[in-house]
């Protein structure tokens, strides 16, 4: 991969506190490929949901470039679609209205309403939810409203697809089968991912490469992981695999060797 799809070219970011400026991050280099599932990880305190909103253009960094298709980040944009661990839902709404409404948002300038409604019951149906389109997120579960936010998203047609945390909140088993999900998902939309966790398994299930943050204040790139292993990948198999291990063993060594925990917020 060597197209530079998101480019992030000496992005510093210094907030402004009561008790002085904080700068948050420093020196970060980092390109995506277009296609390409990346995972920031570190320990809290790192910066990497900084970073995260950074690219979203949520925020606009105090020094450096962000480009998404050679474009410079400025803000907000329809190609970049943000899933966050609170699937912020809005609840007086259906399933398919909290869709709808992004795809309106999107599309609804040029398009009729049957296209629209069409577009955001798809986007339901790839995330298995079309059972579920009318009732609205109090009668679901924690896990199929996270799918509504997935499936927001996604409606959207995003080229990148940025999420913080996406399934942090959900138990064990739930957060497995939507890891599993999440990557049939991205094998048939060929979405690049940029995606921010705390879990070594999840991230090295998931990912290309692993961006390894430093410790904050001023953390910075501290190392990137390329996940050598085939796709499709299946979480049974690989769990004895000798490649899915060492990439594992490699993080771990990172975080809890190689960076001492120091426990803040992001």
């Amino acid at each position: 991969m060597t197209a530079r799809y998101i480019d992030v070219q000496g992005v510093e970011q210094t907030f402004r506190t009561r008790n002085g400026p904080f700068q948050a991050l420093r020196d970060i280099d980092l390109a995506v490929a277009r296609g390409e599932f990346v995972s920031l990880i570190g320990h809290s305190g790192c910066g990497k949901s900084t970073l995260l909103n950074l690219i979203a253009g949520l925020t606009r960094p105090t020094a450096g470039t962000l480009l998404c298709a050679n474009r410079e980040i400025a803000g907000p944009g329809p190609e970049r679609a943000v899933v966050f661990q609170n699937h912020s839902l809005l609840p007086w709404l259906t399933c398919f209205e909290n869709v709808h409404l992004a795809v309106e948002r999107v599309f609804g300038a040029h398009e009729g309403r049957v296209q629209t409604r069409r577009r955001a019951l798809a986007a339901l149906a790839l995330v298995g939810l079309e059972h579920a389109a009318h009732k609205r997120p109090g009668e679901i579960s924690g896990g199929m409203k996270q799918r509504v936010g997935i499936a927001r998203a996604l409606s959207m047609e995003p080229k990148v697809l940025l999420m913080d945390e996406p399934f942090g909140a959900l138990d064990a088993l739930t957060r497995a089968r939507l890891q599993d999900e999440l990557l049939a998902i991205v094998a048939q939309t060929q979405s690049t991912v940029v995606m921010v966790t705390h879990d070594v398994d999840e991230a090295v299930l998931l990912s290309d490469r692993i961006v390894m943050m430093t410790n904050g204040p001023s953390a910075t790139i501290g190392d990137v992981l390329t996940v050598d292993l085939p796709r499709p990948r299946d979480r049974v198999a690989l769990a004895d695999d000798p490649r899915y291990q060492h990439c594992r063993k490699a993080v771990i060594d990172f975080l809890y060797t190689r960076q001492s925990h120091v426990e803040k917020v992001d």
